[in-house]
């Protein structure tokens, strides 16, 4: 019973912290882009970390180390919350935004970008969605 008394307030504590330090970052100098954590093709390959910037009139994705990709012609086609074995890569509390890019089809294309909840509408509003995901 202790075990589930110190588990809950681990929990209110680290979820104060998160919320804290979200509100301390939106109050503070601003930091421009919006962290995430992003792989190409979906579905496979390493989760990388990096910001989205839209500015510029295209919205792009800048790893930390690497080369920057224009999301042009990108187009948001689901959100989703991470499986289990995502979950032990990136945050479990997340949401993974799923891109497909215009001339690309079949298994394996395309780009998911996992963000947290509190920045998911900031890069619904940097990348179009598709017309499936307008209507839902």
């Amino acid at each position: 019973m202790i075990e589930y008394v110190f588990l809950a307030g681990a929990a209110a504590g680290t979820g104060w912290l998160m919320h804290r330090k979200h509100r301390l970052r939106q109050a503070g100098a601003p930091v421009p882009g919006i962290p995430c954590m992003a792989r190409r093709p979906a579905g496979s390959g390493r989760w990388r970390s990096g910001r989205v910037y839209a500015g510029q009139g295209a919205a792009r994705w800048v790893p930390g180390r690497g080369e920057p990709l224009v999301l042009t012609g990108g187009r948001a086609t689901g959100v989703r919350v991470p499986s289990v074995k995502e979950g032990i890569s990136i945050n479990p509390g997340s949401r993974i935004v799923t891109l497909a890019f215009a001339g690309e089809s079949g298994a394996g294309t395309g780009m998911e970008i996992a963000v947290m909840p509190l920045d998911l509408r900031e890069l619904l509003d940097a990348v179009p969605r598709a017309e499936t995901e307008k209507t839902a």
